[in-house]
């Protein structure tokens, strides 16, 4: 018996009737190879495609209800727009092809797919635009502005129903493909937890490759995975597991030419090779591979912390701010009354909170504790239930029984709308921190000094109070490594959801 063999053995792993190995552990998946475990995404792309013509009729039957009402005459004319009427799901259809909006590196996960359908629409829009003037058509320009835009949001709406279908069956165990991790044990830990921590990209780790010298043992297992061999190993496993992905992380065995040479000899398996670079928390608009003296070099640009975008972040958050308080004033009041008739003490609660450039300021928030709660945390140390740096409790009992409600649909946050207006903080941007937690940072944990602390953000959609410190010090430097004007439109979107759930908040 060879090697993996007696591993195999060891481990508890059992021989499948197709004279391949698979892990007891991983039933489920027993009897299926990687093209049955991806059957599933032919289905969905046809899914998506017949889904695209129904949006796009029914924008068709607007646009012309529309632009020409119950008149059915008036389509039977020979005039432009009938054709256009006529052939605009085709048309939609031919415009996703072009734009790829089909292929399955661009679903799923990401924003690739959205990206594409706004591609095909304006392709489509000019494409529509260029023939009637070239050929001097009159096409009915109410029919175009209500069916090319309506067509689009319907789409759009119609793949996130069906990506947020797809992640929910991936977090009950569907749809998911065998993974293995290769690399060094920090490395291995890290990945696999973000992998456990975000199921619905659908990765099931079950096992890992370390280096010879670091695995402890034929029989070992660690982090909960069972060590399946040496990275000079990882071809022997994948096709003995029938693995679907090769996640691989930096290190010294896999230098450019051996890692050039394990994506040779992975070709000649079903397994995707995926590449954790060096370089983590870094979003992809900000990553640009170019080459440089013969050689296919990552380029990092600078965060975009200045200049135009941080004006135009600036202005939005102001005018954003100042619309959602006269908007919501009644329910200010409503609350604002609702705290003092219920609890003695101010209304509002003052806190002063370390903001960008390490500068100080006094956030507002609605009183949700007995007044002078603050003086009684040094008894309520031992209790508490934060991660170790924050102070948080369950079922505190310094909460008023309308804080507990204000505190959960985050209903306390809404006075900082003042403070964006007077500018000390931002609608997203990392949660604004005590100055006592601001002594026990590190150097990564200032780097969130370099923006506006913010009334939600990727702590509000990510768990909240839930998050270990770990986490949180990595979703803040997330969040400034890779701002955005459209990343804070997609946390204010998540931002809903999450206060709805309430999960994480007390």
């Amino acid at each position: 018996m060879t090697m993996l063999g007696e591993r195999d053995e060891a481990l508890g792993l059992e021989p499948a009737t197709t004279n391949r190995w698979r892990p007891t552990f991983a039933s489920r998946l027993r009897g299926e190879g990687t093209q049955a475990r991806r059957a599933w995404r032919a289905e969905y792309v046809r899914r998506i495609a017949v889904g695209d013509v129904l949006c796009a009729l029914v924008a068709t039957l607007a646009g012309s209800l529309v632009r020409f009402g119950s008149d059915a005459g008036v389509l039977a004319q020979p005039h432009p727009s009938r054709w256009l009427i006529a052939l605009l799901p085709l048309v939609w259809i031919a415009a996703m092809l072009v734009a790829r909006s089909y292929e399955e590196r661009f679903l799923w996960v990401g924003p690739d797919e959205f990206r594409r359908v706004f591609v095909a629409a304006g392709l489509l829009l000019a494409a529509v635009g260029t023939v009637s003037w070239a050929f001097q058509l009159e096409l009915a320009r109410g029919f175009v502005v209500v069916a090319l835009p309506l067509a689009t949001l319907l789409t759009l709406a119609h793949r996130y129903g069906q990506r947020q279908r797809l992640h929910r069956r991936r977090s009950a165990g569907q749809y998911l493909q065998t993974a293995i991790v290769v690399g060094h044990r920090n490395g291995v830990v890290a990945l696999h937890e973000q992998l456990d921590r975000e199921a619905y990209h659908g990765y099931r780790v079950i096992g890992c490759c370390l280096p010879a010298d670091a695995q402890g043992g034929r029989t070992a297992a660690f982090d909960g995975l069972p060590v399946l061999g040496s990275i000079d190993q990882v071809v022997d496993v994948v096709r003995r597991y029938e693995v679907d992905t090769v996640a691989v992380l930096p290190s010294p065995e896999l230098d450019g030419p051996a890692l050039r040479r394990l994506g040779w000899e992975l070709e000649d398996t079903a397994a995707e090779l995926l590449l954790a670079p060096a370089v983590t928390e870094i979003a992809g608009p900000r990553v640009r591979i170019r080459p440089v003296c013969g050689l296919p070099l990552l380029h990092m640009e600078r965060p975009e912390l200045r200049g135009i975008r941080r004006l135009t972040k600036e202005t939005f958050d102001r005018a954003a701010a100042s619309l959602g308080i006269l908007l919501i004033l009644p329910v200010l009041l409503a609350l604002a009354l609702a705290v003092g008739l219920t609890s003695r003490g101010g209304v509002f609660y003052r806190q002063e909170r370390v903001g960008r450039d390490g500068r100080t300021f006094g956030m507002l928030k609605f009183r949700s504790m007995v007044a002078g709660a603050d003086r009684m945390v040094d008894d309520l140390a031992q209790q508490t239930d934060g991660n170790g740096v924050l102070f948080k409790m369950k079922g505190d009992p310094r909460v008023t029984r309308i804080g507990a409600v204000l505190r959960r649909y985050s209903l306390d946050e809404l006075p900082q709308l003042l403070n964006v207006l007077r500018g000390d903080m931002s609608l997203v941007g990392p949660r604004p921190p005590l100055a006592a937690e601001v002594e026990s940072y590190g150097y990564d944990m200032h780097r969130r000094f370099l923006v506006k602390p913010g009334i939600t953000g990727l702590w509000q959609v990510s768990g909240r109070s839930d998050l270990s410190w770990d986490d949180s010090v990595r979703i803040d430097v997330r969040y400034v490594e890779n701002w955005s004007l459209a990343y804070d439109f997609m946390i204010l979107w998540k931002t809903f959801g999450a206060v709805f759930r309430g999960a994480g908040a007390y």
